[in-house]
């Protein structure tokens, strides 16, 4: 009696410290996760940012979207950027150009983006630079060709012209559809194209690729110069190159516009000395 009194009591006690030690391993496993979590979001330098930002604008990108939904207002372009060279202090050079969907031969926008960290004394991750190209025809469709027919990395280097403006991107907040999002200081750059005496750039680089660009022009009394950039609607929004479906294949976005239409374009959209 005595013996089984025992035992049943070892069983018992048995169990209850199994469910001490279940409790104890479960608080260790949270704890565990926090740190790991901490640990990992410690891990994020500030070049994890950059390469981020490199990463989400490389590619093809296209504003077909806006342009069928609103083609008073936008046209479809065509966004591509790719990798050129990586400067000593890690900074990376980007080639990017802008062009009418029919013909991508022909870019009206062509610049540098230099992408690297923000000076520590800033609150911002990346600082974005753009920069004119002292040869835009050298490197018309850069990203299309094979890279033993691009300029190599130290003439690329060698052709970064004036700086034209920055743009301090910020990690988006949890829950937002952004990733990085900034601007431009307060102010902007100088720009004397076509009446604007300075320009302001704002850009957002989402979650689903798109990356969405504002510049705009104004004149000495801060009044948008509308000849100058484009639409006062919004950003263009450039999404990710779509697989086209049967229907997308005979859109009217898809075929030739009249020559007048990228006339227009041309004039009241790119910026050719921003």
């Amino acid at each position: 009696m005595g013996s089984g009194e025992d035992s049943g009591a070892g069983v018992g006690g048995g169990g209850a410290g199994g469910v001490v030690r279940g409790a104890v391993l479960k608080a260790l496993v949270v704890v565990g996760g926090v740190l790991l979590l901490r640990r990992l979001r410690r891990s994020t330098t500030r070049w994890d940012h950059a390469r981020a930002v490199v990463d989400a604008l490389s590619g093809e990108k296209f504003s077909r979207e806006q342009a069928r939904k609103d083609p008073d207002n936008y046209f479809n372009l065509r966004m591509l950027t790719c990798p050129a060279t990586e400067m000593v202090d890690g900074s990376r050079v980007l080639y990017f150009e802008q062009a009418f969907w029919r013909s991508p031969e022909k870019p009206f926008r062509q610049r540098f983006y230099m992408v690297k960290p923000c000076p520590k004394d800033m609150k911002c991750d990346v600082e974005l630079s753009s920069y004119a190209i002292r040869d835009v025809e050298e490197y018309k469709n850069f990203c299309d060709r094979p890279k033993d027919q691009r300029p190599q990395p130290e003439e690329v280097i060698a052709d970064i012209a004036e700086h034209l403006t920055t743009i301090h991107l910020s990690r988006c907040e949890r829950g937002k559809r952004c990733l990085y999002k900034g601007s431009t200081p307060p102010g902007g750059f100088p720009n004397n194209w076509s009446g604007a005496t300075h320009c302001t750039s704002d850009m957002s680089i989402h979650k689903n690729g798109e990356v969405h660009i504002w510049d705009k022009g104004f004149d000495d009394d801060g009044n948008q110069v509308a000849s100058v950039w484009g639409t006062k609607a919004g950003p263009y929004e450039f999404k990710p190159a779509p697989k086209l479906n049967y229907d997308d294949m005979f859109s009217p976005l898809n075929f030739s516009a009249p020559l007048t239409l990228e006339k227009k374009m041309e004039s009241s959209y790119s910026i050719d000395d921003q």
